[in-house]
């Protein structure tokens, strides 16, 4: 039988490291000279030569100095880097790209002042986007009320109960997740703005966005209660307690992460969503607070009426719309995982 000899694990001491600065440089180098001796150029065919030539000579280096086992680590770890930088480049670019256009117009008015006063034309000091920051805030918060306790008492339903309707419950999830958002917002419309509603206003945007947000907090929610051990709930009923007491004090603290998780991707699915929102709350300039009276504004429907005028103060105008929306569910996220991680009681 072989013997397997261990390999000491890798350290960043500071030879290690002078030694891999050193592999960079000797590929950032061949790399140079591969694109000017041959046909080769661009920044992807040198991003690609770059992390071809720095994994072998990573690895090159590691098999030198510890054997052919660390070489083989060193490899598998540069294809483990090089994938997320692949992963992270897109994000990284979209947000530079957000971030370098959105700051021209993003001024003190811009979330103090409405539209009512400034025309499409005028400069960017001028009015703002005050209507369209409030009204997200609300249309994403009310659609939240919505969604969260139906997609999570649906998941309860599943894990917990798993009823006779639980087939029928999850195929109309699954089928709802394929819904498209135009689609949704022509259901809302003919069904409460036509209706009931009798015209354009907040509480039937929010009613389209907790369409769209139901499946994605009701799917994701039900895998994480299958997350939660079995022995958990054996344990509350062997104690004495009923199964939504077990439920309500081990099961639901217990997956609370995941469920804020839920919460997080449902914001994820409806924050930018734009269709439903101009066949629910149509649009406004002034800021109305109301969620049941008269027409709304939202930064996805302020970005695409800014983009329709073709000018570029407007230009200018929704890029730091869209901007600002970044910003917001990013706070949002962090806000919701701070609480996640908070210690339960």
């Amino acid at each position: 039988m072989a013997t397997v000899v261990p390999t000491r694990p890798w350290r960043a001491t500071p030879q290690v490291l002078a030694t891999e600065a050193a592999g960079l440089a000797v590929a950032l180098v061949l790399m140079l000279l591969t694109l000017r001796f041959t046909g080769f150029s661009g920044p992807l065919a040198a991003a690609l030569l770059f992390i071809v030539y720095a994994t072998a000579i990573s690895a090159g280096l590691e098999g030198r100095r510890r054997g052919l086992r660390a070489a083989q680590d060193a490899f598998v770890r540069a294809l483990l880097i090089t994938a997320t930088v692949v992963v992270l480049l897109p994000l990284v670019s979209i947000m530079w790209t957000v971030i370098d256009n959105g700051r021209a117009a993003l001024r003190p008015n811009f979330f103090t002042q409405d539209l009512t006063s400034a025309s499409a034309t005028g400069p960017v000091d001028q009015g703002g986007a005050a209507q369209a920051i409030v009204g997200s805030i609300e249309l994403v918060g009310f659609a939240t009320l919505i969604a969260m306790p139906l997609g999570i008492l649906s998941a309860l339903y599943l894990t917990e109960i798993r009823g006779r309707l639980s087939g029928a419950i999850r195929f109309l999830t699954q089928a709802m997740a394929g819904v498209p958002s135009v689609v949704a917002g022509l259901f809302v419309y003919s069904a409460w703005v036509l209706g009931p509603g009798k015209g354009f206003s907040g509480f039937a945007g929010a009613l389209a966005l907790a369409i769209l947000m139901l499946p994605t907090v009701a799917r994701t929610a039900e895998e994480v209660l299958k997350l939660v051990p079995e022995h958990l709930r054996e344990a509350g009923l062997a104690l004495g307690g009923t199964q939504w007491r077990t439920v309500a004090t081990i099961v639901l603290p217990t997956a609370r992460s995941g469920l804020i998780t839920a919460g997080i991707l449902g914001v994820a699915r409806i924050a930018g969503e734009t269709a439903p929102l101009i066949l629910t709350v149509f649009g406004a300039v002034a800021i109305n607070t109301s969620m049941f009276n008269g027409p709304m504004s939202a930064l996805p429907l302020y970005v695409f009426n800014e983009l329709k005028l073709g000018l570029d103060m407007a230009y200018a105008r929704a890029w730091t719309g869209a901007l600002v929306l970044m910003v917001l569910v990013l706070v949002l996220f962090a806000f919701a995982r701070w609480l996640g991680g908070r210690k339960t009681r």
